[in-house]
This record gives C-alpha cells, sequence and structure tokens, in this order.
C-alpha cells in the first residue's frame, strides 16, 4: 500500500523539478519612446516640437503604446502610466520580459542609465 503511494508522489515531484525556472527580474536601459516611433525618430510623425512632447501625443491621439527602446530592440511596457514623465528620456526599467510578446512586466522606471557595481 504505502508502496502504491509513493510512486506517484515520486513522479509528481520529479515533474515539477523537470519544469524550467520562471525568468527572474532583468534591467533593461533605453529610451521610453512609442509604438508608431518605435525606435526613437520622431522626424516622421513630428506630433510636437519635442521629442518628448511627440511621444505623448502618439499614444494619447493614436493610440500608439509606450514603449522601450534600447538602441536595437522595442519592448512593450506593461505599465502605460509611468513611462509618460519619462517621455523622450534614457531610463532604466525593471521587469521581467514575455519573450513570446516582447512585453516587459515593468517593477520600476528610473532616469537614466543603471550605475554598473564594480566587484
Amino acid at each position: 500500500m504505502r508502496r502504491a503511494l509513493m510512486k506517484p508522489l515520486i513522479l509528481s515531484l520529479l515533474a515539477i523539478a523537470g519544469l524550467p525556472a520562471a525568468p527572474g527580474k532583468q534591467m533593461w536601459t533605453g529610451t521610453i519612446t512609442d509604438s508608431m516611433c518605435a525606435q526613437a525618430d520622431h522626424s516622421g510623425m513630428r506630433m510636437g516640437p519635442t521629442d518628448a512632447e511627440c511621444t505623448v501625443a502618439c499614444v494619447s491621439e493614436h493610440d500608439a503604446m509606450y514603449v522601450l527602446y534600447d538602441g536595437k530592440e522595442v519592448y512593450t511596457l506593461s505599465d502605460q502610466r509611468t513611462p509618460k514623465k519619462f517621455a523622450a528620456q534614457k531610463v532604466t526599467v525593471v521587469g521581467t520580459l514575455d519573450a513570446r510578446t516582447r512585453t516587459i512586466q515593468v517593477d520600476s522606471i528610473t532616469a537614466g542609465a543603471a550605475k554598473k557595481r564594480s566587484a
């Protein structure tokens, strides 16, 4: 009887141990822009006199989304409120990436590039 109960328990534990670990928090540095001007080039839209005003206008008037452009990749941000105050600025975003949707589940956004820690 005991053996019959132990086998399913052991198999369950082995199955759980084989699951991939949840992705950890990561840090990205880039520019807050909008999905219409995803590579931070606002010359085509020019919805305002500055890149920041263009970014905010594209989000509010054209249903674009705030994104982070790191110079190579564009990531959608789960938080669509906080980025407004950082529009067109270089920021550091901390969060978890959903690789399938290229969306960062944002934990925090801070102005400027992250400082590298020395060992």
